[in-house]
C-alpha cells in the first residue's frame, strides 16, 4: 500500500511539471497569421540624433520563422550567432537563412520562413503571412534599425497556441536590442567590433549609462516603443487578402498618432578659456568665454543657457 501510494504521489508530481511551450498545443494542426509590422522611429517621439539623411531613418526587411523550442533564432542575455550579426550590422541575411535552413534540416525545429519588405522612413508599415504547425506553434523575427551598428528589434519564441486553439490576434509592442556584436554608441558610429563579443541586451533610456548613447533619455523612466507587431489569425476566406483589408492598418496608424513627444534638453560644451582681457591702462577691462551647443532642445525641452560669459579684468602689459 505504501509503494502504491509513492507511485501515485509521484505519478501525480510528474503531471504537474512544466513542458515546453509548444508540447502542449492541441489546436488544428496548422493555422495562417498576417503579420502586421509598424515602425513608430519619429523625431518627436526620439528627437535626439534622429538621423534625417545619409541614410535617414527606416527600417530593413522582416525575417522570420515559425519553429519548435528545440530552435533559437535570437534570445536576450545570450550570444548572436553569426547571422543574427550580419543581420544587424549590415541587413544581409544569407548567413541567418542558412543557419535557419539547417536547424530545419537538422532536428526539424522549423516549420517555415517569412519575410516582409523593407520601411524606408521610420513610420510605416509592412505585412506579409506565415504559417505555424501545432508542433511549430511559437513565431520569431529580426528587423534591423538603419542606421545603427548593431541595433534591432524583434521578437523571441512567440507562442501563438493556447492549449486547443489558436490566438485570435495579439500585438506587441517593440523596443531596440544590442546585438553585442558592434561598440558604436550613435546611429552613425562608425564600424568597431566588440571583442570579446557581448551577449543581445536591450537598450533602454538609462543603458548603456552614458549621454552619446543615442537613445540616452536619463528623464524617462522608459523610452517610447520604437515599434509595434500585429499578427491576426487569418480566416480560410481571407487567405492572400493584403492586411489593409482587415482593419489593422487604420488602428496602428492611431497608435502612431497619438505617441507622446519625448521632451530633450539642451546640451552644451564646457567653458572654453577666458579671452585676452580688453580695455584701457589703469582701468577695468573686460574678458570673454564661450561654449557652444552640442544637442539643441526639442518638444519643450530644457532651453540652451548663455554661450558666452564676460567679466571683469585688469589690462596687462600696459606700458
Amino acid at each position: 500500500k505504501f509503494i502504491w501510494t509513492l507511485l501515485v504521489t509521484i505519478l501525480g508530481h510528474a503531471s504537474s511539471l512544466p513542458v515546453g511551450d509548444d508540447s502542449i498545443c492541441t489546436a488544428e494542426e496548422l493555422a495562417k497569421y498576417s503579420i502586421i509590422f509598424t515602425g513608430k522611429w519619429s523625431q518627436t517621439a526620439f528627437p535626439k540624433q534622429y538621423p534625417l539623411y545619409r541614410p535617414p531613418a527606416q527600417w530593413s526587411s522582416m525575417l522570420g520563422v515559425t519553429h519548435s523550442s528545440d530552435y533559437t533564432m535570437w534570445k536576450k542575455n545570450e550570444y548572436a550567432s553569426n547571422g543574427v550579426r550580419d543581420f544587424a550590422e549590415k541587413g544581409e541575411a544569407w548567413v541567418l537563412m542558412k543557419e535557419i535552413e539547417e536547424a530545419g534540416e537538422k532536428i526539424q525545429s522549423v516549420h517555415g520562413i517569412f519575410s516582409a519588405p523593407a520601411i524606408s522612413s521610420g513610420i510605416g508599415q509592412t505585412n506579409t503571412e506565415l504559417e505555424v504547425h501545432s508542433r511549430h506553434p511559437l513565431v520569431s523575427f529580426v528587423v534591423r534599425i538603419v542606421p545603427s551598428p548593431d541595433w534591432f528589434v524583434g521578437i523571441d519564441s512567440l507562442n501563438l497556441c493556447e492549449g486547443d486553439h489558436w490566438m485570435e490576434e495579439v500585438s506587441v509592442d517593440l523596443f531596440p536590442y544590442d546585438a553585442g556584436t558592434d561598440s558604436g554608441f550613435t546611429f552613425s558610429s562608425p564600424n568597431f567590433a566588440t571583442i570579446p563579443q557581448d551577449t543581445v541586451t536591450e537598450i533602454t533610456c538609462s543603458s548603456p549609462s552614458h549621454p552619446a548613447n543615442s537613445f540616452y533619455y536619463p528623464k524617462l523612466k522608459i523610452l517610447p516603443p520604437i515599434a509595434q507587431v500585429t499578427m491576426v489569425k487569418l480566416k480560410k476566406n481571407q487567405l492572400g487578402l493584403p492586411a489593409s483589408f482587415l482593419n489593422v492598418a487604420a488602428k496602428s496608424n492611431e497608435i502612431i498618432d497619438s505617441v507622446s513627444e519625448t521632451p530633450l534638453d539642451c546640451e552644451v560644451s564646457q567653458w572654453s578659456s577666458w579671452g585676452l582681457c580688453r580695455g584701457l591702462c589703469r582701468k577695468t577691462g573686460t574678458k570673454i568665454r564661450t561654449r557652444f551647443v552640442l544637442l539643441q532642445p526639442a518638444n519643450n525641452g530644457m532651453p540652451c543657457p548663455n554661450l558666452d560669459e564676460e567679466t571683469g579684468c585688469e589690462p596687462e602689459n600696459c606700458v
